[in-house]
């Protein structure tokens, strides 16, 4: 896979959840291997345990912004201020491409559900849901803020 973008997509495609398909698509910079990865991301696809909150993509942006850029001292309020910072440019970016942050937003239009058991990956399920180039775009704006 020749970017970080295209990776995310097809591991999306492959049926790992929003979150869990940016987190893993940058498993060269974060230094996490994929179980770990994987299993940190879990709780986040479809908006929150499919509750349909922050998208799982944006999410799993900000574990990669947080485990590269973060801060680890409680008492370092300038690194806080800096960290959260980041986030919110990330969040904004992807407000300003994409519409929203929220995945129900993001989901108008789709008849999708919240809770339960996750659809089944189909054809027809990638033809309805933005998701596939939601997972490309977090990842496209998390490699321009980080500089690839």
């Amino acid at each position: 896979m020749s970017t970080h973008s295209q990776k995310a997509e097809s591991l999306f495609r492959e049926g790992y959840n929003c979150a869990q398909a940016v987190l893993l698509a940058f498993s060269d910079l974060t230094g996490l291997d994929d179980e770990d990865a994987a299993r940190l991301s879990s709780s986040f696809g479809g908006g929150i345990g499919r509750m349909r909150e922050v998208c799982g993509a944006v999410s799993g942006a900000c574990m990669v912004l947080g485990i590269l850029k973060g801060y680890s001292s409680p008492a370092d309020s300038a690194a806080k201020t800096k960290h959260y910072q980041l986030i919110q440019e990330f969040a904004n970016r992807f407000r300003e491409e994409n519409g929203s942050i929220i995945c129900r937003e993001l989901l108008a239009g789709v008849n999708v559900q919240s809770g339960g058991a996750p659809e089944a990956r189909s054809e027809a399920y990638y033809k309805k849901r933005p998701c596939p180039e939601l997972v490309s775009c977090a990842a496209e704006i998390l490699d321009e803020m980080l500089g690839k």
